[in-house]
């Protein structure tokens, strides 16, 4: 868990705490006491097994978003085109508008930044348990 936490800082590991909040270690979603809320940027610390994949695209996405691959091979679905990130360090952009969805091809870790942190695209409860997933 945490290893130190005052005011203003907070010493964690990315692995642990994302399992603790369905991958997501900064954003709006934390608590406004934590270091690791804000409402600027979201950042999730993504540990995927292979063919686990997003339960719906999300659609008229308002944030700008980068996902980089730290291991695995993890494909992302844009509208007409679908991009394979298959190296460490391979990344996609996109923006306001552009509606996505993912697929993990093999075992995958990836890192999302997501901007600025908004609610309301976390797949419904009911949906994620419907397919046996824990990720939004």
């Amino acid at each position: 868990m945490n290893d130190s936490m005052s005011d203003s800082v907070y010493v964690g590991n990315a692995g642990k705490d994302a399992a603790l909040d369905r991958g997501w270690i900064l954003g709006h979603f934390k608590d406004a006491d934590d270091p690791r809320h804000s409402e600027d940027v979201e950042i999730k610390w993504g540990v995927h097994p292979p063919g686990d994949e997003r339960a719906q695209w999300v659609r008229g996405e308002e944030r700008t978003a980068l996902l980089v691959l730290i291991s695995g091979r993890f494909r992302v679905e844009l509208p007409g085109r679908s991009v394979l990130l298959e190296q460490q360090g391979d990344y996609v952009v996109w923006g306001h508008g552009v509606d996505h969805s993912w697929i993990a091809e093999e075992e995958s870790v990836v890192l999302t930044v997501r901007w600025p942190s908004v609610p309301g695209y976390a797949v419904p409860p009911e949906e994620d348990k419907a397919n046996g997933r824990q990720e939004p």
